[in-house]
């Protein structure tokens, strides 16, 4: 318990630091090591991430649409505590009517009629949700294969497993009504996601690395654009590109 409240404490000031006036959102905090780790990533998605996808893109509609609608229905219960803490009470009723649904009658989560009742749940994480509090994104840099980021969205992405309820019943380790899991189940769902999406927009990226004169800047561009519209819970914020972190 102590430890956590470490955690806690250090990634505030963290975030204090690299939020303060002189710090712009989208300044550099190391330009030649994200750059570095730019073109690994993109190494990795040409070798590995873009030949699954398009095997992916290949399985029947049902199949495919029903993995998609079973990773999204999971990645819900994050947003059911973050719409919480953003006191968006709506978006709470959204969220968890629509896991519920999805959950039982949409056969865990594969099928969707929880939208056609007309639920439809924001996507929330803890970097929005410590963006609604007026806190900036902090510097930009790149990670290795999880791909752009921002301070804050870096500790978001820590915090987002202490709160996530599926993560506390895998890699938490921690049982919930019964339910428990483990690292693989997470991970699983997790490479899932992100092999969805890149599926999605297999199109986009190939327009945008023929199109681009900076690869590397039209990428930050596009991330930190993204991810203001997802705090300002901007309603473009559901389109092609709305997972794009």
């Amino acid at each position: 318990m102590y430890s956590k409240k470490i955690i806690a404490i250090s990634s505030f000031l963290i975030i204090l630091i690299f939020s303060a006036p002189g710090v712009k959102s989208a300044e550099e905090c190391f330009e030649n090591v994200s750059r570095a780790v730019f073109k690994f990533n993109l190494a990795f998605d040409d070798i590995i991430l873009e030949p699954i996808a398009k095997g992916y893109n290949k399985l029947p509609n049902p199949v495919k649409s029903g993995t998609s609608n079973f990773t999204s229905n999971i990645s819900t219960l994050l947003s059911i505590p973050n719409s919480l803490l953003q006191g968006d009470l709506k978006q709470v009723g959204h969220s968890t009517g629509s896991f519920l649904v999805n959950t039982t009658v949409g056969i865990l989560g594969f099928l969707n009629p929880a939208e056609k009742i007309g639920l439809k749940p924001h996507k929330e994480d803890v970097g929005q949700t410590l963006g609604s509090y007026g806190i900036g994104q902090g510097c930009y840099y790149v990670l290795p294969i999880l791909g752009p980021t921002t301070v804050r969205d870096s500790i978001g992405l820590v915090a987002d497993t202490f709160i996530d309820p599926f993560a506390h019943v895998t890699i938490r380790q921690n049982e919930i009504l019964g339910v428990s899991g483990n690292d693989l189940d997470y991970y699983s769902v997790k490479g899932t996601t992100a092999i969805d999406f890149r599926s999605d927009n297999l199109l986009n990226f190939e327009s945008l690395e023929k199109n681009s004169i900076d690869l590397y800047s039209s990428f930050k561009s596009i991330y930190l654009q993204d991810r203001e519209k997802k705090v300002k819970n901007s309603v473009s914020n559901q389109d092609d590109w709305g997972n794009l972190d």
